[in-house]
């Protein structure tokens, strides 16, 4: 009997250790998880049940996942041209172009126009297989711009954001909105890959923010906040391979950091907001798009109709990201 009572707690107490370590490498797992579809996935535009129940149970733990090698090169370096020309004219502008928290983080729409929409980077079904499996069929998609970091000049060195979340309102505790974030060119540490911090979309809300929505600084998160967090599982700035996506719950707190190149790195987002969730932004589009929005099945589109001559004369003057309304309403 004595060997047994010896025994028995060494057993328990190598359960215990066990559990601890694997406790322990969870909390310092802060790199995303990505997924390489097959051939056959990306030809049919549909991940593996597989595949597809590793990207909710990450979206699910971590608030972010990574889908590579989906969209084609050519498109993108096409539109990218075009925005990088753009984004130059914004920060032209100087105190008036549409930066987000600091200026050379700037909100940029892409061209809303058939010749520069490409559906594998806009309406990508992929990201909507993921998004409909987790937030309920036909999401609504009512939000399209982007963001981008600028190279550094004398006038504005690298500078990063605070780190923040963008649902800096009242909301839901249970998943309601996500995020495809589309970089342009491939995404590193030095041209300004997004800082994230994995699973702070559970339990994040108002009480863990500073500033007021619609402020340039809203939704920014408290310094000793952050700093518990740190300890439990700090940030990471992952690369992400030109050609994927990246889809993170609205609420995850994460910070874009200074572009330390000569290039710009542009970095598309579209939301998608659950089918239940009452949302009142649409989308401005250029009626040349009609045929490809109205043609699709996938996704429930909002959009103000409007001429292409009234398109291209206006998305280039949108305000920056905190002064959009997320918000759900009655």
């Amino acid at each position: 009997m004595s060997q047994i009572l010896f025994k028995a707690p060494t057993v328990l107490s190598r359960h215990c250790q066990i559990r601890s370590l694997s406790s322990r490498l969870r909390k310092l797992a802060s790199h995303p998880t990505s997924i390489r579809p097959s051939r056959d996935e990306v030809k049919h535009e549909r991940l593996s049940d597989q595949n597809l129940e590793v990207a909710i149970r990450s979206l699910h733990w971590d608030g972010l996942v990574v889908i590579e090698n989906v969209i084609p090169h050519d498109c993108l370096d096409r539109l990218n041209e075009k925005m990088v020309e753009d984004a130059y004219y914004l920060q032209s502008k100087k105190g008036d172009s549409p930066f987000n928290y600091n200026p050379g983080n700037i909100q940029q729409d892409a061209p809303p126009v058939r010749e520069y929409f490409e559906p594998s980077i806009f309406m990508n079904s992929i990201a909507t297989q993921i998004t409909s499996s987790a937030l309920g069929p036909r999401p609504k998609w009512t939000f399209c711009s982007g963001n981008t970091a600028m190279p550094p000049t004398a006038e504005n060195p690298p500078k990063s954001q605070p780190v923040h979340s963008d649902a800096d309102f009242a909301h839901p505790t249970h998943p309601f909105a996500h995020v495809i974030n589309v970089p342009l060119i491939t995404m590193t540490p030095e041209n300004g890959s997004t800082e994230v911090w994995l699973g702070t979309h559970i339990g994040s809300g108002l009480h863990v923010q500073e500033g007021e929505h619609g402020e340039r600084a809203s939704g920014r998160i408290k310094l000793d906040e952050l700093e518990k967090r740190r300890l439990e599982r700090p940030p990471c700035q992952p690369v992400v391979p030109k050609g994927s996506l990246v889809i993170r719950d609205l609420c995850l707190w994460h910070a874009g950091v200074g572009n330390q190149t000569e290039d710009p790195r542009v970095m598309l987002a579209m939301i998608h907001f659950a089918p239940w969730y009452r949302n009142s932004m649409k989308l401005e589009l250029a009626d040349d798009l009609k045929p490809v929005i109205e043609g699709q099945a996938e996704l429930e589109v909002l959009v103000d109709w409007v001429s292409k001559s009234e398109a291209l004369s206006r998305y280039l003057n949108r305000g920056f990201g905190n002064a959009y309304d997320f918000n759900q309403h009655p």
